[in-house]
């Protein structure tokens, strides 16, 4: 597995991320790093014949999360090259089959743009975290949470942070994530403040059933076809787009 750190950072969290990954896993094509000193930057990345590209800020390449980020990120080139249908279905395909017909906020579209990078992010962790300990994951997934139903609006998807500033009811479907995700590496137990959190979220938003939205993430085929897994974002962007819950019509 060939990576290359370039920038004005750490190289060691994605050389020591691939000494990890690839203790199961590889990467046919090599992998660049290009850190950024702007801290506004945004972890992105990008796939080509050549190879893959992640770019990252310098902040992020000194956190502590960023040996964890790394192997997210190499779990999301795995399943890129291995074609997994979570990385190869059109977001923008599924959303507009789910939704056609309907009158849908821009708001809430963009929402259903991020809940669908949740269930690639799923599939990314399924990968890694059986090759790290996931207790940073945790306590980011808290913190980030803490934030989000102390801070009201705006958003920000997945693992830049879960909603600093948020809209109510995707900071309640955040919450569902960050637990099914949990539950599904059985990260933590009942008592865990998570769960605290989560029902605030949940409290916040009156028309999101979390219980709802943590099963679809939770229960999410380890290994599906490109028809289920289409079904399943089908699924989840409609039950959204009712309000937060699903409905008999649909």
């Amino acid at each position: 597995m060939d990576v290359g750190v370039d920038g004005p950072g750490p190289a060691e969290p994605f050389l020591g991320a691939r000494d990890v990954f690839e203790t199961e896993y590889d990467l046919d094509r090599p992998v660049e790093v290009r850190i950024r000193a702007d801290p506004d930057e945004r972890t992105r990345v990008s796939h080509d014949d050549d190879g893959h590209r992640l770019t990252i800020s310098r902040q992020a390449a000194t956190s502590a999360m960023a040996r964890e980020l790394a192997l997210h990120e190499y779990a999301h080139m795995h399943h890129h090259e291995r074609g997994h249908p979570s990385h190869t279905q059109s977001t923008e395909e599924a959303i507009y089959l789910a939704l056609a017909g309907r009158s849908v906020e821009r708001r809430k579209l963009t929402h259903c743009y991020q809940i669908a990078n949740h269930m690639k992010d799923v599939y990314a962790d399924d990968v890694w975290m059986a090759l790290a300990p996931g207790d940073k994951l945790v306590a980011f997934l808290e913190a980030s949470l803490a934030a989000a139903v102390a801070d009201h609006p705006t958003e920000t998807p997945g693992w830049e942070r879960l909603t600093p500033a948020s809209d109510p009811d995707i900071t309640a479907v955040n919450a569902a994530f960050a637990l099914a995700l949990c539950e599904r590496h059985d990260l933590v137990t009942p008592d865990h403040r998570l769960y605290d959190l989560a029902h605030v979220a949940a409290h916040d938003a009156a028309d999101v059933d979390l219980a709802e939205f943590k099963r679809h993430f939770e229960s999410l085929a380890p290994d599906p076809d490109e028809s289920e897994f289409r079904k399943a974002l089908v699924d989840v962007t409609r039950a959204y787009a009712s309000g937060g819950r699903s409905s008999a019509a649909d």
